[in-house]
């Protein structure tokens, strides 16, 4: 019990024996613990703060340093604002617009968008919708101000009636994709002006004002928007097209070769395989981005090489057909990530052939991307139409040997017994099926392609002007033929195999 009242005394401590057999005492200080408790605390507040903040700043960097444009328009929006800022600043400007400046302000605000297109689309919109909004409101407001008892029904009842309607036009398919943002503003608009409690002249007055301000907030929007290094959503739209198909090339001949590896690859080369496989993704999730690209280019005034009234609906078709091959190229991925593979002497029989119309649907796609990015077409040697020949003459070459696969195997069989039933060919049957569909919807591209080509005029380029160019062209086009070449004395074991 001493013991315990004097450990009760002195406070808590702990005794240790060192192995020299001398004994210590430590005793903690509560004061000193919490302090070094609440520094620590602190500390590590701190760090997780600063480690916070250093991740944003460096998300922010990357995303400055992809896309430049998008600091230049943090810069427009802002020189945009202190441009109209100079209403409040300076008195003759202010004194003409009176106390309305502000909205001047609010129209950069919310008008001003990223590309062209869009600043023109809510521009337009927000100008219309003021104006027919303040007009209709004046309206009812002179015929409620002389209806005596009847204003309130009259005003309210106009209200709910326009505010339905304008609200239910907003699910119409044309209304909602190019005129939604200004039914909002109609309906904003009229809302305020109808349940104002001033009378008609001072209505007229104060709409003469708010008009005036939004008016050179719109023009001073567009002028920097359209001057000060302009974002066109046509030609978004177009760099978009043609970075989708050199991806989808991309990705047919990467599939083709992850399937048929005759070895295991290497990490980086796994990396860089499905990377490019992997292509068909972006393809397959561009449908909204081209949808809402096409509607704003609409918009956009002729500039560069497009023209006024410019088919950017036909891009949407291209983009349409690029998805259908794409969801093709998506099974032949997982087919090249699937459990259950053929055995790699059967994947021989037919990996020459595969190889070779992987590589002919790409280069369709590729020569049908530098068309549309050059926006020209060869009038005489038609390179887009020896590629397609090409590529159908490839497919007629595969789906022979997919009619003489079984006879393939068993001969292999009979020669080499091996142990290959047909069902061990069907894994290699539905990838060459698989191909010959891509080759289909390659076809379908092109069409889509050739109709943009006629909509949009692209230039004839005349490319057989001399005798070097037709005979670098016969050199290409030996070269992508091998199978046309004369029979040499070796034969591959494949061809033999295929013979017998």
């Amino acid at each position: 019990m001493d013991a315990a009242a004097r450990e009760a005394q002195s406070g808590l401590e702990w005794r240790v024996t060192v192995p020299e057999g001398a004994t210590v005492t430590m005793e903690e200080h509560e004061a000193g613990g919490a302090a070094a408790r609440a520094c620590a605390w602190l500390l590590a507040c701190f760090a997780t703060a600063w480690s916070w903040v250093a991740g944003f700043a460096r998300k922010v960097w990357r995303i400055a340093a992809d896309d430049p444009r998008k600091a230049v328009h943090g810069l427009k929006v802002g020189l945009a604002l202190a441009l109209v800022s100079v209403f409040y600043y300076t008195r003759p400007l202010y004194d003409g617009v009176g106390g309305a400046a502000m909205w001047a302000i609010m129209t950069v605000v919310v008008v001003f968008e990223y590309t062209v297109g869009g600043s023109v689309y809510k521009c337009f919109n927000r100008v219309v919708a003021t104006a027919s909004a303040g007009v209709l409101a004046l309206g009812v407001h002179w015929v409620a101000d002389r209806s005596g008892e009847l204003e309130p029904v009259i005003v309210t009842g106009s209200l709910f009636l326009l505010a339905a309607a304008a609200t239910f036009s907003r699910f119409i398919p044309t209304v909602k994709a190019r005129f939604d943002y200004g039914v909002t503003i109609f309906i904003l608009t009229y809302s305020l002006v109808a349940v104002s409690g001033y009378r008609v002249d001072q209505l007229a007055a104060l709409a003469q004002q708010r008009l005036s301000t939004i008016a050179i907030g719109i023009f001073l929007c567009l002028a920097v928007s359209m001057l000060i290094c302009p974002v066109w959503s046509g030609a978004e739209l177009h760099l978009l097209t043609t970075r989708n198909m050199d991806k989808l090339a991309d990705a047919v001949e990467a599939c083709v070769e992850d399937y048929f590896a005759a070895e295991e690859p290497t990490p980086a080369a796994r990396q860089s395989t499905k990377s490019k496989s992997d292509g068909y993704k972006c393809v397959l999730n561009s449908k909204a981005s081209e949808d809402a690209q096409a509607n704003l280019a609409r918009w956009e005034p002729a500039h560069g090489r497009f023209g006024f009234r410019h088919p950017y609906a036909q891009y949407a078709k291209v983009g349409a057909a690029m998805r259908a091959c794409a969801y093709c190229v998506e099974a032949l991925s997982s087919c090249a990530r699937a459990e259950v593979q053929a055995p790699p002497h059967v994947k021989r029989l037919l990996r020459d052939v595969c190889a070779r119309v992987g590589a002919r649907c790409a280069r369709v796609l590729r020569e049908a991307s530098r068309s549309v990015a050059t926006m020209t077409t060869s009038s005489s040697s038609r390179t887009l139409d020896f590629a397609v020949a090409d590529m159908n003459t490839a497919v007629q070459e595969l789906q022979g040997d997919m009619r003489t696969l079984p006879s393939t195997v068993l001969a292999a069989k009979l020669l080499a017994a091996e142990t290959t039933s047909l069902m061990d060919t069907m894994p290699v049957f539905t990838v060459a099926s698989l191909l010959v569909e891509i080759s289909a919807r390659v076809e379908g591209v092109v069409d889509a392609v050739d109709e943009l080509a006629t909509l949009a005029s692209f230039k004839q380029v005349d490319d057989d002007d001399d005798d070097d160019d037709k005979k670098g062209e016969t050199e290409m086009t030996i070269k992508v033929h091998p199978l046309n070449e004369p029979d040499t004395d070796e034969e591959s074991p494949e061809n033999k195999t295929r013979k017998a």
